[in-house]
């Protein structure tokens, strides 16, 4: 369990980058923010957890107007969570 939890630190530092850079749209910063508090939501099972972060984070990568960077960046997030499913 300790190894999920420094994970989804991890995973939710990242998101905490995209959430806070002001170069990326309100809206792309809001999708982090939802799939942070999917991933942080306790009460569901971790795999729920995660396919809905990573259902949130796969609509912000296809969205035409995310910079390079924070599609990048999604880009590893996601790859991230699928080693918590």
């Amino acid at each position: 369990m300790a190894e999920t939890d420094k994970r989804i630190q991890v995973v939710c530092g990242r998101l905490d980058m995209l959430i806070n850079d002001t170069s990326v749209p309100r809206n792309i910063r809001l999708g982090g923010d939802k799939a942070k508090v999917a991933l942080m939501d306790a009460r569901r099972a971790m795999d729920v957890r995660a396919a809905t972060a990573t259902s949130i984070l796969d609509e912000l990568a296809n969205d035409q107007n995310i910079p390079m960077h924070a599609r990048t960046l999604v880009w590893n997030i996601m790859s991230q969570l699928e080693t918590l499913k």
